[in-house]
């Protein structure tokens, strides 16, 4: 049998994919943890990873947690990293690490791919990937979606397969309206009654997460507020009380819904709006570029409105797990399992609009580039992920930008202060900014609003004493335009995405 590894984007290490069972271990840690109660979370992703270790971390309550996710080349560095005292995420936010050291210290955070975990559960939380598969034409243009739930419902089996019959299941995943009762109860009721066990006596609830993996990550989860249900009145009790153990409840209430298909629809709602609001300025910002218009400005003074502060500003693109599939889950729930023939139309357009940015911000940068009529030999992008402070690269729009980038020019280099290694690229990156602009480059793009590119006097410094061919792109609106040298917007040498022109 061919030897499978997986490697860590965070530590670099490369461990062994094991072929046996580590079941003595993890005996071990729930042996070392016989008075505190057990938690096991399903999936170690950036929302399992950092709910893990609030839970970890509670101060109402005594938890010992238990990490479960796939023994694949691709996620089983996690385990590792997390038991030999390596925090499996880089972050903005100071907690993250702070929160993993107390954890490990502790001795009350594990991580384990054995499924076993859950027959010592007290809470099972399930926080694992759900993805939405898109199909689209040579235009970009969505013909077709589906939500493939093969996986899905595989994980929700292995649950069913080891828990106790008391046990609390609380999924947190973002999941199609209707799937807790349709899906996810039925599987566990069968599994249970091929176990000879009560199904009587389980709980099942949704409370979905509102993860933001940048300076607040931690306070995402524990100090914001809280939605939640469960399938029947004794389960959206039980999830009350587990909630109020690991989040500030006193200061940020929790709000309770009728039902699981309420919290469900709240979640892909939430994010179809948000969505919705990006689309409409991504359409808008193309029109200030051909009118010679500042958007930045014309939102500045609208958002001085109440009622319309949270109008968005222009960018590269929507990416991250949430906003790039969410409307699309909430169309095909309403199709598959409630029986809506047209779907949620405006919410799929949005996905298709945003999907959309990278390729516009492309032939933005494109024609700058015709209108100098000089040789590009060297491209330097500042940022990969998909959005400020964060080290998540999951669909990413700078990903579509860099390929199309790619396809033309041969010597881009790429800094991000969170990624040391882009993933889905298989790319190194310089997570140092110095020693990243010390590279001459032909054209700088800003294709990330990572903080530390605003507040660094150096990248400012350093374009000062550049020649005055340089090109600075600004893809997000980031850099401040009056600490520029004067001769790069005298001599048009930088461009800001949604601005028609710029103005002394």
């Amino acid at each position: 049998m061919k030897e499978i590894y997986s490697t860590s984007p965070i530590s670099g290490k490369t461990y062994s994919v094991p072929r046996d069972s580590k079941l003595d271990e993890l005996n071990s840690f729930i042996n070392s943890n016989k008075k505190r109660k057990i938690v096991a979370v399903q999936g170690l992703g950036f929302v399992g990873t950092a709910m893990s270790l609030v839970v970890a971390n509670s101060d109402k309550d005594e938890y010992a947690v238990v990490g479960i996710d796939q023994s694949s080349e691709h996620s089983y560095w996690k385990i590792e990293d997390i038991n030999n005292g390596i925090c499996p995420i880089s972050s903005s936010d100071p907690l993250i690490s702070e929160y993993y050291k107390n954890a490990h210290m502790k001795g009350n955070f594990y991580a384990t791919s054995e499924p076993k975990a859950f027959s010592y559960a007290d809470v099972i939380i399930i926080d694992i990937n759900l993805d939405v598969s898109k199909f689209k034409d040579k235009n970009g243009d969505i013909e077709t979606f589906d939500v493939p739930l093969e996986g899905f419902k595989s994980a929700i089996k292995s649950i069913g397969n080891n828990c106790k019959e008391d046990v609390l299941i609380l999924v947190e995943t973002t999941v199609p309206p209707g799937t807790c009762k349709k899906i996810v109860y039925p599987i566990l009721v069968e599994s249970l009654k091929l176990r000879g066990l009560s199904i009587d006596k389980f709980k099942l609830g949704h409370s979905y997460e509102r993860v933001m993996p940048g300076p607040n990550y931690i306070n995402s989860i524990k100090n914001f507020y809280r939605v939640y249900s469960g399938i029947d009145d004794e389960s959206a009790d039980a999830v009350e009380m587990f909630l109020r153990t690991v989040i500030s409840t006193d200061e940020y209430p929790l709000t309770r819904l009728k039902t699981t298909e309420s919290t469900e629809m709240a979640k892909v709602l939430e994010n179809s709006y948000r969505a919705m609001n990006i689309s409409f300025a991504i359409e808008w910002s193309r029109f200030a570029e051909n009118s010679g218009v500042n958007l930045y400005e014309v939102v500045d003074a609208i958002r001085l409105r109440p009622t319309h502060s949270n109008l968005m500003y222009p960018g590269i693109g929507v990416g991250g797990y949430c906003l790039t599939k969410d409307p699309l889950m909430a169309s095909w729930a309403s199709k598959e399992f409630f029986g809506l023939e047209s779907g949620l139309q405006s919410s799929v357009k949005a996905v298709e609009n945003n999907d959309k940015m990278p390729m516009f911000c492309f032939d933005f940068v494109s024609n700058i580039l015709k209108s100098h009529d000089k040789e590009t030999t060297s491209i330097g992008l500042l940022g990969v992920a998909y959005g400020p402070g964060i080290g998540d690269t999951r669909f990413s729009p700078v990903e579509d930008f860099y390929n199309r980038l790619s396809a033309h020019f041969d010597n881009i280099k790429c800094q991000d202060p969170f990624v040391p290694i882009w993933t889905e690229l298989n790319l190194e990156i310089e997570t140092c900014l110095e020693t990243f602009l010390v590279n001459s480059f032909d054209i700088l793009i800003v294709t990330t609003g990572h903080r530390d590119y605003l507040n660094n006097d150096f990248i400012y410094e350093l374009i000062g004493r550049s020649s005055k061919e340089m090109i600075i792109i600004d893809t997000v609106g980031l850099l401040d335009l009056h600490k520029l040298p004067t001769h790069f917007y005298q001599n048009k040498n930088f461009y800001v995405l949604g601005v028609g022109h710029y103005e002394k």
